[in-house]
């Protein structure tokens, strides 16, 4: 919250994070309205795109330079998966911040779609993210819970080391037009599925100035060190750690049952012989 709020924190001192877990997670959009056919133009259906998006907040803390209402300075953003330029789908971005700041309703209208703030409060942040008109006629909610304190109450606080929590989530966009997919279909921020028979596709709209088409990636942006990789490999390295660790803790238990069936046996068999 800004220094204009009367209260530590917003909620609990420990609140609970909102939103989608890594991976698991797509944000399916509804169908277009058919109201302004010129602009969508012809559907291709049982088609979808999916925009792989991360969303999240960095916070550094200030330190002996923080006060009692700007401990924090903070970056609350949408990003491409891996960093690429969202703005070829995404038109604009508006972030909802906390009633105490001034002018709390923030608007982004071009990449990086990004809003940085100083303060000290914890408070849900809604995104709202509007498409451009070939892609999608209704917008889509994001909420996520700022974060400034580490996840661990005996963890110390660093001004080097900043609090990073991320998001990962697919948007999925059914039945696109086919100018959205010809305009998009070879964004390296766009999924794009293998088209049904029949179904092609006019040549892409190429981009003219290569600066252009860079301008709203975050891959050289100056908190890409702390973004969190979502890789498919990655994911399949915490899934394979993951299964080896349930297949050993499976492996301990099988010994321990048969060691308690040992001791069971033998307590039978000592019965017995008495």
């Amino acid at each position: 919250m800004s220094n204009s709020s009367s209260s530590k924190k917003h909620g609990q001192d420990q609140p609970e994070l909102s939103g989608p877990t890594p991976k698991s997670h797509r944000a399916k959009m509804g169908k277009s309205e058919d109201t302004d056919k010129k602009n969508l133009g012809k559907k291709l259906k049982d088609v979808e795109i999916s925009i792989p998006i991360v969303y999240g907040n960095i916070a550094f803390w200030l330190g002996k330079k923080a006060s009692e209402y700007q401990s924090h300075k903070w970056t609350v953003y949408v990003r491409g998966a891996s960093n690429e330029d969202l703005g070829a789908i995404v038109k604009r971005a508006v972030f909802q911040l906390h009633s105490s700041f001034n002018n709390p309703t923030r608007v982004v209208e071009s990449p990086p779609f990004e809003l940085s703030e100083a303060g000290w409060g914890e408070f849900e942040i809604v995104i709202t993210l509007y498409f451009h008109s070939d892609v999608c006629d209704k917008p889509l909610n994001l909420y996520h819970h700022l974060k400034l304190y580490p996840e661990d109450e005996n963890s110390s606080m660093s001004t080097k080391k900043p609090v990073v929590v991320e998001f990962y989530d697919e948007i999925v966009f059914p039945d696109p037009s086919e100018a959205f997919l010809s305009r998009v279909q070879n964004h390296p921020a766009v999924n794009v599925p293998r088209l049904p028979p029949g179904v092609t596709l006019p040549p892409p709209i190429p981009v003219e100035d290569a600066s252009k088409r860079r301008k709203g990636d975050t891959k050289d942006h100056p908190l890409s060190q702390w973004f969190t990789n979502f890789s498919e490999a990655d994911e399949l390295l915490q899934l394979a750690a993951a299964r080896q660790q349930v297949q050993a803790h499976i492996a301990k238990l099988r010994r321990q049952i048969s060691l308690i069936d040992g001791q069971h046996h033998q307590h039978f068999k000592s019965s017995s012989d008495q």
